[in-house]
């Protein structure tokens, strides 16, 4: 087992020191954040009812994975190795998902008392300064939360099981991915559905503005933002921090030993120190455009990181591969593994400002591709939708291809060695996430401006005596949330390509320790099964079942949207029909009613993806071999950053471009060019906040899965230990439990079909 000299070990003890000062940190922002005021009463009373759907959404859909959790956490004793580490590794599942489960009920605690202050400040002198602050970090408390607690948990593992911590994280890891696709899907469902519910009914059939407090669904709206885009997303970036780890510490294990396992600790370590920079210099100057106060924000900060990064390598780590106790196979390398360690880290944030660039121009208000959807409205919402979809298309090959010379740089300053490139690129990821920090705040912005803009809209409602001035500022704020959330996706699938492939390393790795124990691994179909080659048929038959996944999954996250989407419509036509009281102001909606049918459609729904993604690698392992699950694994990797991008971008595009019609282009609001774009927007709301992000954890699960039963596999698969019935029974059911989600759901979907055909729309799913 490898040993951790005493100077490691102090290293790893102080990155543990600085988690906690993180969490520290977090809190003195939460302060500052709370201390903001909050409005006039009706303002509060709008917050209030948005508080309470989110938490109890929230506490809700924690009671339902709670299940999920203690049946992997089970089943993770039944796989082979030593009794101590499959302790360990359940244990930390449990530690993952626990801190993926707080950081995103974090961010949704925070974001929703972060909103109202936002509008309030809006209405005073400086209102666009301020207001940007509190919405920046309220992202910055939840930022340094994910730092915070990624970094106390790596250290921890690494203090306690020292050579053998890779291993146990393996667990950190699978937990934090599971718990934050579970609540990518599940937030995602739930804030699309409203969304798209509100649009159609409010804007579209009744000409009624966006946060119109006449229309229903308008609260469970503002609610999914929370719930969707900052729960989500923050979980999903402390899941990308905590899987980039594991992969970074399994590689660097066995290609530098030690030092391989330390430094990329001392990597993200940075990134406590680069959040708190971007926090703090982040801030709108005059009348600037907050879009650019942000961009410099992330800039400098990102410098810092690599520059910090840097000084660290040349500091830690030796001038000679041959210094180093890897245990890789590293070929005839020799150059400075200072060097290509600090290039690794640079390649991660220069990868992060290009995707930044090009996310921003693809979706941008002022850039040529979202002018140009917008222009399409005056030829109606068929060309708004297909020039959307054009966008997505063609961005989705701009930012894989930036991705690709990426790791292709990699590969050359690794001198083509493969394991060193796997390593590589495992820095290279957590050099990216030293920004993650400013990333998380960067997305939060958006939902809390989103918010604001809502509660302020709401909170004005019959009386229509608004401040023009305050309306202005909240949807400048707005727009700019939209970009900067657009553009966090963009890094986030970023993120989880290069988790993605360094896992994949880590699941050859697994599988080289496996097979290292075999003796006679005999020839034929066995032989097949463990082949790696693509051009092997069987393995190629891998490849196709991966990126076919990619497209089930997406499928299935946009169908439940549609499903439960279609009941908040018949729900808000219910109550538009029976209370014509309420287009007066004389009845209040029915909130929480729509609330309700977010919260049950969204928790029933989002079993279905996440039980295909933990199962299908399984079934193909299984069924197949550890050669056809790598073909698997690569195909997801390949369709999964194309159909993330396009899901995302195309959504992004659509979105701003309905704030460009709203904002007075092509006859305004009210007009046919702006029916057209609510259309194209109400489509790219599923893909770009259901769909298209929980795409990310769905990469970075099945790996894991992969990663954990990859021995088993092997055992059961050679003629030394050989159990040809229980393999191809474990693969059998397990292909039962994902297909039969699959055909439950379309029964289901059937069923409501039916139901909404029916005499009475309005009693639809009431059961």
């Amino acid at each position: 087992m490898l040993t951790l000299s005493s100077t490691s070990l102090t290293i790893v003890a102080v990155i543990g020191a600085i988690g906690l000062a993180a969490l520290v940190f977090a809190f003195v922002l939460r302060r500052q954040v709370l201390a903001a005021p909050e409005g006039t009463a009706k303002m509060q009373d709008i917050a209030q009812a948005i508080q309470e759907g989110a938490s109890a959404y929230l506490n809700r859909q924690f009671r339902t994975l709670a299940l999920f959790a203690v049946i992997v956490f089970g089943l993770l004793f039944l796989l082979p190795g030593d009794a101590g580490i499959k302790v360990g590794r359940s244990v930390a599942f449990l530690v993952g998902a626990g801190f993926s489960a707080c950081i995103g009920y974090l961010g949704m605690w925070l974001a929703v008392r972060a909103n109202v202050r936002v509008a309030s400040a809006a209405t005073r002198p400086g209102g666009r300064a301020e207001g940007a602050r509190v919405a920046f970090r309220t992202g910055g408390v939840v930022g340094m939360s994910v730092v915070g607690l990624g970094l106390l948990g790596a250290a921890g593992v690494v203090l306690l099981y020292r050579g053998d911590a890779p291993a146990v994280l393996e667990g950190f890891g699978f937990g934090a991915a599971l718990l934050a696709m579970f609540m990518r899907v599940g937030g995602g469902i739930f804030t699309k559905a409203a969304d798209v519910g509100a649009d159609l009914v409010g804007k579209v059939e009744q000409g009624i503005p966006e946060d119109d407090p006449r229309n229903a669904a308008t609260i469970a709206d503002n609610v999914g933002d929370n719930v969707g885009d900052c729960a989500g997303m923050a979980a999903d970036l402390f899941e990308s921090y905590a899987v980039m780890l594991v992969a970074a510490l399994i590689l660097g294990k066995a290609a530098m030993g030690e030092q391989g396992l330390v430094f990329p600790l001392i990597v993200t370590a940075i990134g406590a120190f680069v959040a708190v920079l971007g926090v703090f210099i982040t801030r709108i100057r005059g009348e600037e455009n907050g879009l650019r106060a942000i961009y410099r924000g992330f800039y400098l900060s990102a410098l810092l990181g690599a520059v910090l990064a840097g000084v660290a390598a040349f500091t830690y780590l030796p001038s000679s591969f041959s210094e180093l106790s890897g245990t890789a196979d590293l070929g005839d390398v020799t150059s400075d593994p200072r060097v290509v360690a600090a290039l690794a880290v640079l390649i991660g944030v220069v990868l992060a400002g290009i995707i930044l660039w090009v996310t921003g121009y693809f979706t941008g208000t002022t850039s040529k591709p979202t002018l140009h959807v917008a222009a399409t409205s005056r030829t109606g919402a068929a060309t708004v939708v297909l020039s959307g979809i054009g966008v997505g298309f063609e961005s989705a090959v701009y930012t894989a291809g930036i991705i690709a010379a990426a790791i292709c740089g990699v590969f050359l300053i690794a001198g083509g060695s493969v394991w060193l490139s796997l390593f590589l690129i495992a820095l290279a990821g957590c050099g990216l996430l030293t920004t993650v920090g400013v990333i998380v705040a960067m997305d939060t912005f958006g939902p809390v401006s989103d918010n604001a803009q809502g509660i302020y809209e709401m909170s004005v409602g019959e009386a229509g005596d608004g401040d023009p001035e305050a309306a202005q500022i909240l949807t400048d704020l707005d727009a700019v949330g939209n970009t900067t959330k657009a553009i966090t996706k963009g890094i986030a699938i970023a993120t989880a390509v290069l988790a993605a492939t360094a896992l994949f390393g880590s699941y050859a790795d697994a599988v080289g320790g496996a097979l290292a124990d075999i003796t006679n691994p005999a020839g034929g179909l066995v032989v097949s099964m463990l082949d790696y080659s693509i051009i092997s048929p069987i393995t190629l038959v891998g490849v196709i079942l991966g990126a076919a996944t990619v497209f089930l999954f997406s499928g299935l996250a946009i169908d439940a949207v549609t499903r439960a989407a279609g009941a908040i419509v018949y729900e808000v036509r219910r109550q538009f029909r029976e209370h014509p009281g309420i287009m007066t102001y004389d009845e209040r909606p029915e909130y929480g009613k729509v609330v309700d049918i977010c919260t049950r459609d969204s928790l029933r729904e989002l079993a279905t993806p996440g039980l295909l993604a933990a199962f299908a690698p399984i079934a193909v392992g299984f069924g197949l071999g550890v050669g056809p699950l790598a073909g698997f694994l690569a195909g997801a990797i390949g369709a999964g950053v194309l159909m993330a991008v396009f899901l995302a971008n195309s959504g992004g595009a659509w979105d701003n471009a309905k704030k460009i019609v709203e904002d007075g282009a092509y006859g305004g609001k009210g007009s046919p060019a702006h029916e057209a774009t609510v259309v194209g927007d109400t489509v790219g709301d599923p893909f770009k906040d259901t769909a298209g992000p929980a795409i990310n954890p769905l990469l970075k699960v099945m790996n894991l899965v992969s990663v954990l039963i990859a021995p088993a596999v092997v055992l059961l698969s050679v003629p030394e230990d050989a159990n040809h019935t229980l393999r191809i029974g474990i693969a059998v059911v397990a292909a039962g439990i994902a297909f039969g989600a699959v055909i439950l759901s379309r029964l289901r979907a059937a069923r409501v079909d039916r139901e909404q055909m029916s005499e009475e729309p309005q009693a639809v799913r009431t059961s």
